[in-house]
């Protein structure tokens, strides 16, 4: 868990910190120069022995005359206020890992006061308790002694040298090589284990406790060293080595998967974070979902599209070793800071684009073939609800509609908990034909209606081309998307209509969940209607009212257990008898009045009365 203060911390940012935040905000030369001066200053103060050659100041290692007994390497520190590394340091002959200003003052131990854009309210991320006393670190600095001429050439095919090797101490136990994953503690307690051979095959050495839950991040300690400056997260270890024998900072995880898991407060105090997963759809999703979280200091390194699947940075560095730095490099400049939003030319095209596909044939031909319908509602857009008592013909009038636009060559998918497929299709060609149904299901029919059921047998059967019908009782908004991916692809349609019959049959994992599972669907279908471009037309059944009875003013009151239609449907409709109408009226005299009771578009109110056309199985509109 997080101190109760770091909210606060962070929203309270020193001075200096927030200007260090809007300086890297600017794109203008004004704001490289300070920020160029004021780590040049701090970094020529600590080491006045230092060279500024261009953005580069080179000096005397301090680290190696404290603790090597050779002469001191160079010491190398970016200052081009043009880049995301500006005041990354780092040792030539690599006595210490590289890091940051902050990192390069814990180092010298000076004053944190001193270093740009200190924070006297920040606290480092709390290491996890209880960690083991023992680790696995004499088994991996044996299994680093083990690094066979064969191994060493398989890591400089793919531009990794000996000393990168030896500084993330990778080993070899003659099939594995080993990567360790070293704690804030220094310690050892797993270490990923992977065929130079074959992919896919790996293993966890040690404890298995470090190896998830968001604790298996490789070279770890690279975030702290990289407070207030930029590092790379990677998919997959030989990646980031490729990285380090670059001279770039980062961490690593396994896969794309383990992005899921890993906590973005790690990385709070690091300003940049360049991701670069392996080029497939998945590791992409998974980065956007990770940098989501993350925040704008996020941004996704870009495959080109025509790359193989899974390519990556070691297969880019095989390639062509002479230009792998170029390569990154331009991968760098080419990035963008993560949105979740679309550029707004991007979002004014797609406007543009949707004011034009009204006008479209595709767009018009969602029409009912009812004119009072498709006067009032502009045919069937959006996500429609259509709520009626049981028996009033609400699947009858769904039917007819979803078949009407069907025929007009749009894709039709009919989610089916009511009537059965074959039932669905008798009442259609009852209605085409106009044959009772009970006619032609026992051969019953004359010459004439013979004619006329084989005429609409065939006009049917052009009409499935358009026109499924699911029973599926474990469907999942998830298998709907694929659904109507299938059907718009079968009939190369850009729009279509999904028909749900009825809202309150859709599974849902528990019958106790009823109320909040109808809502999620509910909240599901809007989604599909705004990614996927599918108008939805949702049966719905209503609440008695008092007496039991169904009748009275429309009003949205009368949806049975869901409060979510009235902020979800684009349109609110209620179907209901007239109450002129009794049981004892013969079924070609009853009539049902369609009531428009909200809508984001059009003025509610009566949209027309229909009458059951008997025993055809369907609903004629009655001109007033």
């Amino acid at each position: 868990m997080l101190p109760p203060r770091r909210g606060k911390i962070i929203a309270r940012m020193s001075f200096s910190c927030k200007i260090l935040c809007r300086k890297a905000a600017k794109t203008a030369g004004v704001a490289d120069m300070e920020l160029y001066e004021e780590l040049s200053r701090f970094y020529r103060n600590q080491l006045p022995d230092g060279v500024l050659e261009g953005n580069l100041l080179k000096a005397p290692c301090p680290f190696c005359n404290r603790d090597s007994e050779g002469g001191a390497g160079r010491l190398v520190v970016y200052l081009s206020g043009r880049s995301f590394f500006a005041g990354y340091f780092r040792c030539l002959n690599r006595c210490v890992p590289g890091g940051f200003a902050p990192h390069f003052g814990r180092l010298l131990g000076l004053d944190p006061s001193l270093v740009p854009g200190y924070d006297p309210e920040r606290r480092p991320h709390p290491m996890p308790k209880e960690l083991p006393a023992q680790g696995i670190n004499q088994e991996i600095n044996r299994l680093h002694g083990t690094l066979t001429p064969d191994i060493l050439h398989y890591f400089a095919e793919r531009t990794i040298g000996p000393d990168t090797l030896r500084e993330l101490k990778i080993g070899f136990n003659g099939r594995y090589l080993i990567y360790p994953y070293f704690r804030e503690n220094d310690l050892c307690y797993a270490a990923h284990c992977l065929s130079p051979e074959r992919d896919g095959d790996h293993f966890w050495l040690g404890d298995a406790r470090f190896a998830a839950d968001g604790l298996q991040i490789f070279n770890l300690k690279d975030i702290d060293r990289c407070e207030d400056g930029a590092l790379f997260l990677v998919e997959g270890e030989a990646n980031l080595l490729c990285l380090r024998e670059l001279g770039y900072p980062g961490v690593a995880v396994p896969s794309s998967d383990d992005l899921e898991t890993l906590d973005p407060e790690r990385f709070a105090y690091v300003k940049t974070v360049f991701l670069v997963m392996r080029h497939s759809p998945e590791a992409e999703a998974a980065a956007r979902a990770f940098a989501e979280r993350l925040g704008f200091k996020a941004r996704l390194l870009q495959w080109p599209a025509t790359r193989e699947r899974d390519f990556d940075l070691t297969r880019l560095a095989r390639e062509d070793p002479a230009v792998f730095k170029a390569g990154v490099t331009r991968m760098i400049d080419s990035s963008r800071a993560y949105s979740p939003f679309r550029p707004p030319a991007w979002e004014y095209e797609l406007f543009r684009a949707d004011l034009e596909h009204r006008k479209t044939e595709s767009y018009q031909a969602m029409r009912t073939g009812l004119e009072c319908f498709d006067r009032a509602m502009g045919g069937v857009h959006g996500l429609n609800v259509i709520g009626g008592p049981p028996k009033s013909g609400k699947s009858c009038l769904a039917i007819q509609l979803a078949t009407e636009i069907a025929a007009r060559r749009m894709p039709v998918i009919y989610y089916d908990f009511e009537n059965g497929r074959q039932k669905i299709y008798q009442r259609t060609v009852s209605r085409l034909s106009r044959v009772e149904v009970e006619k032609f299901a026992t051969g019953g029919m004359d010459e004439e209606e013979r004619q006329r059921f084989e005429s609409a047998g065939e006009n049917f059967r052009d009409l499935l081309d358009c026109f499924r019908v699911v029973n599926d009782r474990k469907l999942t908004p998830e298998i709907m998307r694929r659904h109507i991916d299938f059907l718009r692809h079968e009939t190369g349609r850009d729009d279509a209509v999904v028909v749900i019959d009825s809202l309150h049959k859709l599974p849902f994992k528990d019958f106790t969940e009823r109320r909040t599972g109808i809502d999620a669907w509910l909240r599901e279908l809007e989604s599909i209607r705004d990614e996927l471009r599918v108008a939805f037309l949702v049966i719905s059944e209503l609440s008695r009212q008092e007496g039991g009875r169904y009748d009275g003013a429309p009003h949205m009151g009368m949806f049975k257990e869901s409060g979510d239609i009235e902020y979800t449907a684009d349109n609110a409709l209620i179907f209901l008898p007239e109450q002129q109408s009794s049981e004892d009226d013969p079924a070609s005299a009853r009539t049902n009045a369609l009531s428009l009771v909200a809508s984001r578009e059009y003025s509610p109110g009566l949209i027309a009365r229909y009458r059951l056309d008997f025993p055809f199985w369907g609903f004629s509109e009655i001109a007033e």
